[in-house]
């Protein structure tokens, strides 16, 4: 308190109280940001993978994998944006506008990796499959 101030030291107005950060876990080498998802689709994830790997001509199977990325990509973005803003109970336009605004930006998304993958080779198609395994490990 400043020797000129009026207030008297019991009338200066509280801090607000704060919350403390929850912890967060050890993250060991490097941080990271995992999303969880379906057994389904980790079979469908494995599957796509190994059809890929085993594959005489990886770019054969560029739409399959193409797919698999965009369903990755969605259902990542589903549970860190609108699960965890459903998690604050958002009155119905709120949550409706989010709805909307991520789907057209999942929508620009899928146009941009279709057309990135569509133009990668064998080899660059087996770098994003190994990608994929280590954000699974």
């Amino acid at each position: 308190m400043s020797p000129h101030s009026t207030k008297s030291p019991r009338h200066a107005s509280a801090a607000p109280a704060r919350h403390a950060p929850a912890k967060a876990a050890d993250p060991g080498p490097k941080p990271f940001l995992r999303f969880y998802h379906s057994h389904e689709l980790r079979t469908k994830t494995l599957h796509v993978l190994e059809t890929v790997e085993e594959a005489d001509k990886p770019t054969a199977h560029a739409g399959r994998l193409t797919d698999l990325v965009i369903e990755l990509t969605n259902t990542g973005m589903d549970q860190f944006f609108l699960q965890s803003l459903k998690a604050t109970k958002p009155n119905f336009l709120v949550q409706q506008s989010a709805s909307l605004g991520l789907s057209g930006v999942q929508k620009v998304m899928g146009t941009v990796i279709r057309n990135i993958l569509g133009r990668m080779d064998d080899r660059q198609l087996l770098s994003v499959c190994a990608s994929i395994r280590r954000f699974m490990a």
